[in-house]
């Protein structure tokens, strides 16, 4: 059975969707042999990239059921089970464990807020309770509206949750990271997650990292990893900026539109999103593909062209 420490670049794997809003199982294990061969090291699934909490329990279910399978075990997959109910969180996580997952994230409730660490260790103990596997914390308090201190919660869940494992940490704040990788006495895996700042958080001390935009361009990321093991900073440095372009102009879009036309591009499944997010426009995707072009994206992507 897989166990922690998560190394190495893990993809948050989108869920391909048809056009009449129904999941295409189908097509997740072509993706999930493409992102193998790139080089990526495991699969997030379910999470905010593969709108998770968009889906209905039972079509998450049959999403965790696909990836397990056509990974056959060649990389961890990580099932995130986050959920505005925590009992229905901790039946997806038993789900997920019952079916062959290897680890266990959720991100905290996010219609009511959690306060305080202490409610967010609750909530935690909750969604991991009578689960084996080892579970991660998904901090994006972007998304969740819940800024807690991490640390504390970190500190708290020691004698409390036996099975955490570690954080995904998808917050742009380096020194609160870096704090997190010293909690607990260093016990703790802390995965980065903000794709556009991988170079520092390697430098910070980060060895994993779960990220939308390992789908496009796990190649150059890889490079960015290599160069900082080489003590290249000058090449990581140029490396990396080329994942800041990218990301700057997938902003300039519906992000998951985006990533999910970027994915047709390199000849992946991309499909449609789920309300309320939306695809691109025929005008936008030939207007992204111009920008991608104009930043050299598919020359040094790492990923040929479909």
């Amino acid at each position: 059975m897989y166990q922690p420490p998560l190394r190495g670049l893990v993809a948050a794997t989108t869920t391909p969707l048809a056009e009449d809003g129904s999941v295409k199982l189908g097509e997740i294990g072509p993706t999930m042999d493409r992102l193998l061969v790139s080089g990526v090291r495991g699969f997030y699934v379910c999470g905010s990239t593969g709108e998770g909490m968009s889906l209905t329990s039972e079509e998450r279910r049959a999403v965790v059921e696909e990836t397990v399978r056509c990974v056959d075990g060649r990389a961890p997959v990580i099932v995130q089970v986050g959920h505005n109910s925590l009992a229905e969180a901790n039946r997806l996580a038993v789900h997920a464990e019952s079916v062959g997952a290897d680890v266990i994230s959720a991100t905290c409730p996010s219609y009511f807020k959690v306060a305080d660490a202490e409610a967010l260790c609750q909530c935690m103990q909750q969604i991991s309770s009578g689960i084996e596997l080892p579970f991660y914390y998904y901090h994006i308090p972007a998304l969740t509206g819940s800024p807690i201190n991490i640390v504390q919660f970190m500190d708290l869940a020691v004698d409390r949750i036996p099975t955490l494992a570690g954080l995904k940490y998808t917050a742009p704040m380096l020194h609160d990271y870096q704090s997190c990788l010293h909690a607990g006495g260093g016990r703790y895996d802390v995965v980065w997650g903000c794709d556009e700042m991988l170079l520092g958080a390697v430098a910070t001390g980060a060895a994993g990292a779960i990220g939308s935009t390992y789908n496009l361009a796990a190649p150059l990321y890889q490079r960015i990893v290599s160069a900082v093991e080489a003590n290249d900073l000058a090449a990581a440095r140029d490396l990396q900026y080329h994942s800041v372009q990218m990301v700057e102009v997938m902003q300039q879009y519906p992000f998951h539109g985006a990533l999910k036309q970027m994915m047709e591009m390199l000849g992946m499944y991309g499909g449609p999103c789920r309300l309320p997010l939306r695809a691109l426009s025929s005008e936008e995707s030939d207007q992204l593909r111009s920008q991608l072009t104009s930043i050299g994206f598919f020359d040094w992507c790492g990923m040929a062209e479909g």
